[in-house]
């Protein structure tokens, strides 16, 4: 199965009087990167929010950020009235000349008579924001589904090519040695006291070495196991990153013992599709 390292999620909801938004998102990378911005009130859950993201999401370069936004103005704002009217009635037992405003405006500047609300977080608060990460994480690995679903559709359209690719050497394959055969052969009947058997043994040694049976074999498996595992396994990237590696090696094998123009070509255009299953694989997770 088929999950892509790329992937988006956002979460957002409303908790008395706190707007709070999660986003997730990620690109490809051989290991996973988690990079986190949360706000001050939730820091001290900051270790769980990032277990929870490393437990579910696996691998790639991961950004969370989490936004509060308080709908209600001066929600974590008190003033201390009863405090303040002392102050008031004291300020006033001293000068009695002033206008009440101004005892008001001195008084709101002494000691408590303005306090703010416990920043301590609740843990309703908190299984509220655990709701909403499992659900951007539910979102995001929806689209990392989406997005795995269209990376395997393109890698099994360049899998197929090379294995078409891979049929078509076939009939260039005996015309190829025979040729061979055929051009040592044209050249013997130029020499004289040539040892006719040491030039077929050399002859058979050649053709031998450009046998490209076992590459042929090699690779054919190569690409079956490739597509087994892309069906079936999950978290497959590095593995087919292997695979990948493999089949290359047998290609590249292949067109180096080829010897033969059109079998060249069929080469070339292997090593084509195999680079995009390259870049391809690079975004597996």
């Amino acid at each position: 199965m088929i999950l892509s390292m790329t992937g988006f999620g956002r979460s957002e909801g409303v908790f008395e009087g706190k707007k709070i938004t999660i986003d997730l998102k990620s690109l490809n990378s051989k290991s996973f990167d988690l990079n986190t911005k949360v706000p001050s009130r939730y820091r001290e859950k900051e270790f769980d929010i990032r277990k929870i993201l490393t437990d579910r999401i696996g691998r790639g370069k991961v950004d969370c950020y989490i936004n509060m936004e308080n709908l209600e103005l001066n929600t974590d704002i008190k003033i201390n009235k009863e405090l303040v009217k002392s102050y008031v009635e004291e300020l006033r037992g001293v000068a009695d000349d002033a206008p009440d405003f101004e005892y008001l405006k001195m008084a709101i500047r002494f000691p408590d008579a303005l306090s703010t609300r416990s920043e301590a977080l609740e843990e309703n608060e908190w299984f509220f924001l655990v709701g909403l990460l499992e659900n951007a994480i539910a979102k995001f690995d929806e689209f990392r589904n989406t997005e795995g679903k269209i990376l395997k559709r393109e890698l099994t359209k360049n899998l197929n090519s090379i294995e078409e690719n891979l049929q078509k050497v076939i009939p260039f394959e005996e015309t190829r040695i025979t040729a061979v055969r055929e051009r040592y052969q044209n050249i013997l009947k130029e020499f004289e006291n040539v040892d006719e058997t040491r030039f077929y043994q050399e002859l058979a040694y050649y053709t031998e070495k450009l046998d490209i049976s076992e590459e042929k074999v090699r690779l054919t498996q190569h690409l079956k196991y490739y597509e087994e595992v892309m069906n079936k396994e999950h978290f497959n990237g590095k593995k087919l990153g292997f695979i990948i590696q493999e089949i290359g090696r047998e290609i590249n094998t292949l067109g180096s013992k080829a010897n033969h123009a059109e079998i060249q070509k069929l080469v070339v255009m292997m090593k084509d599709d195999l680079e995009k299953m390259k870049e391809q694989t690079l975004n597996v997770l």
